[in-house]
């Protein structure tokens, strides 16, 4: 699954004024929410309800859409699933997730519902939530635990309580789960999407966050105010520099490799490789970008 997750913005599911708002917005992705922000837990049937309405209204074809579940201990998972392994809907994203027993635990379930349902086996993907130390320790094995699992997300407000440890303006508690998360993310194949920004009226901050993750391999960023869209998707966006660059490197490696040379050379530094696996994935990131703007 090739897929532009820039942005995932979050909508409660019971908050049926909020989706004409998000449906209209630029996310790339819609996470419509059972989970925490679904409060009383008699509002978790509204929220399967309204979800359901929305996804088969059509409203929300432009978008891929998620729902974010509840998860295995909590009593309302297979109602969640059950209701909503539905067309329209990309996949779930699966909160709590402690280790990689929980994944297949969702994906075993998911195989089943698909069985019943007559739905092609592995057409519901995952995105799990790390938001325990212990989920931070294990995020490669999450991420090897099933090959519906198409991106990682970090939760940082329930891994500080876990951690007992303080959410400091200089993001210093945040650095090693990101690096972790992000690594694990990578060397799996998967896409890391960061934290949601708490303090959504301060965009100074969110930029500086923006700029931190960016640099740690992040390739989008969970959302909670459509006010946040515009930065997010500045700094997960190749600039034109960058495409600039990446086309310039891929003409000259050609060129190299059609003359037997190893390497080519771009202001002094050598181009190898690495640095042409880089080039495509910005080019390929570009273009999943071009073919949402035609849409």
């Amino acid at each position: 699954m090739k897929a532009l997750m820039r942005s995932l913005l979050f909508v409660p599911g019971h908050n049926e004024k909020l989706f004409n708002s998000a449906s209209g917005s630029d996310a790339d992705v819609l996470l419509l929410d059972i989970e925490d922000s679904v409060q009383p837990q008699s509002n978790k049937q509204v929220a399967r309800d309204t979800i359901q309405k929305w996804v088969e209204s059509g409203k929300l074809n432009k978008h891929l859409v998620f729902a974010r579940i509840n998860d295995r201990e909590s009593g309302h998972l297979l109602k969640d699933v059950y209701q909503l392994t539905i067309e329209g809907i990309a996949g779930f994203m699966y909160p709590k997730a402690k280790c990689g027993d929980d994944i297949y635990f969702i994906d075993k379930l998911l195989e089943t519902i698909e069985y019943e349902k007559k739905i092609p086996v592995g057409t519901f993907k995952l995105i799990p939530l790390i938001e325990t130390t212990a989920a931070v320790l294990n995020a490669q094995d999450i991420c090897k635990a099933s090959k519906r699992v198409v991106a990682i997300a970090f939760g940082c407000e329930d891994f500080i309580t876990d951690l007992q440890g303080i959410h400091d303006d200089e993001h210093i508690s945040l650095f090693s789960p990101r690096a972790l998360i992000a690594m694990a993310a990578r060397a799996t194949g998967v896409i890391p999407i960061d934290t949601v920004h708490i303090k959504v009226h301060d965009l100074e901050d969110l930029e500086i966050n923006l700029k931190l993750v960016k640099k740690l391999g992040f390739e989008g960023m969970m959302v909670l105010h459509p006010k946040e869209l515009e930065l997010v998707h500045q700094y997960f966006s190749p600039d034109s520099q960058e495409i600039n660059d990446a086309e310039e490197m891929l003409k000259l490696y050609e060129e190299s490799q059609q003359e037997g040379k190893g390497v080519a050379l771009k202001n002094g530094k050598f181009i190898g490789p690495p640095m042409v696996g880089l080039a495509k994935a910005i080019l390929n990131k570009q273009q999943l970008i071009k073919n949402k703007n035609k849409e």
